[in-house]
């Protein structure tokens, strides 16, 4: 009983801090300006990004492995990085590479600190964060939607008080739109009572309202894959708010620690020629403050709920989507735990 228990237990642990062998988006690409260090924290590892001569982003342990200091206190010297303390220089490896208080130090050379793989997509970065059964980084998930020029839109990034998963379990509840935003621009429309719906997928599922389509919030698509997850979800627009249709998120969430989270929603419409132009006018002018409102309802929610909140709940048929998200979440945990203790015991043996 107490092995299962442990194992739960550690499995539990795993998901609140984050499944490794993914891909998490960690800050915007204006986050990172060019010839200065960005630090960010991330599933409980703090981390520094830079530019290199090159303008690619690099990303390793936010360290000195001199005396610990951290390194975004630093400056970017050549396109590498330099401690803010004592001037100890590091490349993107995670190699020293000068110690400028003493001229070939036998420091110089050494593979000093964890180095991360980095890509740049539709203004954001993302950092891969390995496994021990994948130690090499796979590629990017991408939406289509953020490789395709015909959307347009704009990204949106946030810190929140509280663990990654009550933002994944928000995004996986459609019926809380007509509640909590009742009184927002484009969700204060259809009915507030309905039973929802689950359409599994190789990629994740589709949670949606049964009696409600185009009213309101009313689905999400949950993009759960062993690289990386996101969700993609629609809200009805009035014609009061310019071209384009439908008004489409691409959401993305990333562990900072136990307590603490970032959300980055991209919102997006599909739509081309002088309509783009007068969507991007009208969402700087007048749709922004609107669609923070409600994503500050989201996060004032959020943020209140006890840290043990999920130990107390009480589910319902609306809950089909949250319960989905922590059962592929927790199968993902338990496999990676397994791959960890099976190479502890090729190790040993």
């Amino acid at each position: 009983m107490s092995e299962a228990i442990t194992l739960k237990e550690r499995i539990e642990d795993r998901v609140n801090s984050g499944i490794l062998g993914q891909w998490y988006a960690v800050a915007k690409s204006s986050h990172v300006r060019p010839g200065k260090p960005h630090g960010v924290k991330a599933l409980g590892r703090n981390l520094v990004l830079w530019r290199d001569k090159d303008g690619a982003i690099r990303c390793i342990e936010d360290y000195c492995p001199h005396r610990g200091a951290r390194l975004s206190y630093g400056v970017v010297h050549e396109g590498n990085i330099a401690c803010g303390y004592h001037g100890v220089v590091l490349d993107g490896d995670g190699r020293i590479l000068r110690v400028p208080a003493m001229p070939k130090c036998s420091l110089e050379g050494k593979k000093a600190l964890a180095s991360y793989p980095v890509r740049e997509l539709a203004d954001c970065v993302f950092v891969y964060f390995a496994s021990v059964e994948k130690p090499e980084a796979p590629e990017l998930p991408t939406p289509p939607e953020l490789a395709d020029p015909e959307w347009t839109g704009f990204l949106c990034y946030s810190h929140w008080a509280c663990n990654y998963r009550y933002a994944l379990d928000n995004l996986a509840d459609p019926m809380h739109g007509c509640y909590l935003h009742a009184n927002s621009f484009t969700l204060a429309f259809g009915a507030k009572q309905d039973h929802m719906k689950l359409e599994q997928r190789e990629d994740g599922f589709l949670v949606s309202r049964v009696e409600q389509a185009g009213e309101n919030f009313d689905w999400t698509d949950m993009v759960v894959t062993p690289d990386g997850s996101y969700c993609r979800l629609d809200i009805p627009y009035p014609k009061a708010a310019g071209p384009g249709g439908v008004f489409r998120i691409i959401g993305f969430t990333t562990p900072v620690d136990d307590t603490h989270c970032m959300v980055f929603f991209w919102r997006l419409r599909k739509v081309q020629g002088l309509a783009r132009e007068v969507f991007r006018f009208m969402y700087r002018t007048t749709l922004e403050p609107r669609h923070w409102a409600v994503l500050e309802q989201d996060r004032v929610m959020l943020e209140g709920m006890p840290d043990d909140a999920r130990k107390r709940e009480m589910l319902y048929q609306h809950d089909i989507g949250v319960a989905r998200i922590r059962q592929l979440l927790n199968r993902q945990a338990k496999a990676q735990i397994a791959a960890e203790d099976a190479a502890l015991t090729r190790a040993a043996g």
